[in-house]
């Protein structure tokens, strides 16, 4: 998604078959100038986009989604809660959200809240132990692990269980080594451990530490922020990493040695070979300033279209 002169907000996709980067239909006017909301893909095709910041009114409830089969912007109904800034994820096609702010007398929030498609209709689900603002969150067999900022400041993390409907304290090596974006593919759970996205950190469940590392020294890019990755993503079995200046690449993680950290040739550039028959779409946001890279991804999802 792209801030304009105006502080107008346009997104863009990536289509594969031509190799470009193309503008797709205007977002609604409520989130031409958002902050702080979150994103999310349901039922493969469907892109919605839920609570944020108006500069004006403040937090919002507001949640609409875009279908790729008809290329239009859809209303779908209001979150229960008033938030921007909180923790969201997709656990078997629903949409779970947690914490957050809201310009209410309590500035942090501990309550939580799932969309079922199927019924349209959203519904509370247990709160949180203490309310806190994540800054990170990954779905990691089955459960819902989050990590933020708590109302005095503390690091926090927690971990949601949908089946049994409880909140818990996490305290384990999982999350005291979790500092940046994972994704998980075939029930392991990879994270980024470099700038620019060409070295990755490999949860080992067994010792319970972020012990392996997975590496290609030939694809480094560097420290500057238009090369900082943003987003990493499962895609078709590999995993897909985002940069800010929206360059591509795939690690096929299924062919890794874990003897060797070293795998240049796992890491694969498709910016220019397009040969995937999915849609990119990439949230972007302009960074005012003299010497600073403008564009950066706020947020990036997968669409069949």
């Amino acid at each position: 998604m792209k801030r304009d002169r105006d502080g107008k907000l346009s997104w863009h996709a990536y289509d594969p078959m031509h190799h470009l980067w193309q503008p797709l239909p205007p977002l609604p006017r409520e989130y031409s100038e958002a902050l702080d909301f979150g994103s999310a893909v349901l039922s493969g095709c469907h892109l919605y986009l839920f609570g944020g910041k108006d500069p004006i009114k403040g937090s919002m409830r507001r949640v609409v989604f875009y279908s790729a089969r008809t290329n239009k912007w859809h209303r779908a109904p209001d979150m229960l809660r008033r938030r921007h800034f909180f923790g969201c994820c997709v656990i078997n096609n629903c949409l779970y959200v947690a914490g957050g702010e809201n310009e209410g007398t309590h500035r942090s929030l501990k309550s939580a809240e799932v969309y079922d498609p199927n019924k349209n209709r959203w519904s509370f689900i247990s709160d949180m132990k203490t309310a806190m603002v994540p800054y990170i969150g990954v779905v990691y067999q089955g459960k819902w692990f989050l990590k933020g900022i708590g109302s005095h400041r503390q690091v926090l993390s927690e971990v949601y269980e949908p089946e049994t409907d409880r909140w818990n304290n996490v305290y384990d090596g999982m999350v005291a080594g979790w500092r940046h974006p994972c994704a998980t593919i075939d029930g392991n759970l990879y994270g980024l451990d470099c700038k620019d996205g060409c070295k990755l950190r490999i949860y080992d469940e067994t010792s319970g530490s972020w012990t392996k590392h997975l590496e290609s020294k030939i694809m480094h890019l560097g420290n500057s922020k238009a090369f900082e990755a943003a987003a990493v993503l499962p895609l078709n079995g590999k995993l897909c990493i985002i940069r800010n200046n929206m360059s591509i690449s795939l690690v096929d993680v299924s062919k890794y040695d874990h003897g060797n950290a070293a795998a240049d040739h796992l890491w694969e550039n498709i910016s220019e070979k397009g040969h995937l028959k999915t849609l990119f779409t990439n949230f972007l946001s302009n960074l005012a300033g003299r010497n600073r890279f403008k564009n950066r991804v706020v947020h990036c999802q997968v669409l069949q279209a």
